[in-house]
Order: C-alpha cells, then sequence, then structure tokens
C-alpha cells in the first residue's frame, strides 16, 4: 500500500513545477467551466488528490468519500463569489501550486485525522481555486453558467481520486498471485 502511496505522490509532486495555475482561457458557459479542470495540470493534480485523501480518511469515517469532497467544491464556490464581490486575497497562485505540494505529502504521509481536518485543509485550498476562478471571469460573462460546469467537472475529479484511491486499496489487499 505504501508503494502505491509513494508512487501517487510522486506523480502528484512531479507535476507541481509544472502546473501553471490560471493563465487566461475562455470562461464563459456551462462548457467552459466543465473543461477548464481537464486543460490545467494544477487542477487534475489537486482534485485527483482531494478524492484520493478522502478515501484515505474513510478508512477512519466513512463519510470522508462525500464529505472532504464537498467541502472542497463549497468553500470553492464561495471563493469564487468573493472574488466576484471584488474582495482580495494575496497569494492565489501561490495557495494553488501549495495546494499541489501540500496534497502529495499528505498523501504520501497518510495521517490517520479525524475528518473535519481534511475538510478544512481541502476548504481551505478549494478557496483560492474557487478565488481565481471567479477573479478570472471576464465581464459580461455568466458566472452561474461557468460555476455550473466547473462543479460537474471538479466533482469528477474528486469521483477519479476516489476511485483510484478504492482501487489501490483493493490492489493492496489482494492476496499475491504465485507462479505455477
Amino acid at each position: 500500500m505504501i508503494r502505491w502511496m509513494l508512487l501517487a505522490t510522486v506523480l502528484l509532486g512531479a507535476g507541481a513545477g509544472v502546473a501553471q495555475a490560471h493563465t487566461g482561457h475562455a470562461a464563459d458557459g456551462v462548457l467552459a467551466g466543465m473543461l477548464h479542470p481537464f486543460g490545467g495540470l494544477d487542477h487534475l493534480l489537486a482534485m485527483m488528490a482531494v478524492g484520493i485523501w478522502a478515501t484515505q480518511t474513510a478508512r477512519r469515517d466513512s463519510r470522508a468519500l462525500w464529505l472532504v469532497p464537498s467541502a472542497f467544491v463549497a468553500v470553492m464556490v464561495g471563493g469564487g463569489a468573493l472574488a466576484l464581490a471584488g474582495f482580495r486575497l494575496p497569494l492565489v497562485e501561490v495557495g494553488i501550486v501549495g495546494s499541489v505540494l501540500v496534497l502529495g505529502v499528505i498523501l504520501l504521509t497518510a495521517p490517520s485525522l479525524p475528518v473535519w481536518v481534511p475538510m478544512a485543509v481541502a476548504g481551505g485550498f478549494g478557496l483560492f481555486h474557487g478565488f481565481a476562478h471567479g477573479a478570472e471571469l471576464p465581464a459580461g460573462s455568466s458566472p452561474v453558467a461557468y460555476v455550473a460546469g466547473l462543479v460537474v467537472a471538479t466533482a469528477a475529479l474528486h469521483g477519479l481520486g476516489i476511485a483510484t484511491g478504492l482501487a489501490v486499496r483493493r490492489m493492496a489487499a489482494a492476496p499475491p498471485v504465485r507462479k505455477p
């Protein structure tokens, strides 16, 4: 199991250096919101990591499978609303890249924590991701449509992370195959 988690962490960490969080892109409509997380390595890595961490935490509390990703998504939406309302949040890009690095370390160490800790950490990172999305929306675009697509895609990536975590858990628990 540790070997698989180490591999996942190395892959997450390897992509952190090339993550270019928000460099300007089309941000209007449901389809643009749905496609955006799949076009940025920072999103792919962070969203998958949140799902895998939820799986790790679910060993202690099965509610983590939905509570941890839900915390990320809810605070992400709130962060976007804060940006649209004109609030300022310093070091947004640092927070986004930091989310990839910190989540990678968390997956490697697999700490045994009560479910509220991963919820709070995931939510904190969701704030940075959401704020960046809200701040980059062009004037005249439909924030509701874009955010709807973004929420669907983010949840799908969390689900993919959960599926990955569950598959790794099953593989680690499976007896080794013997050669005849």
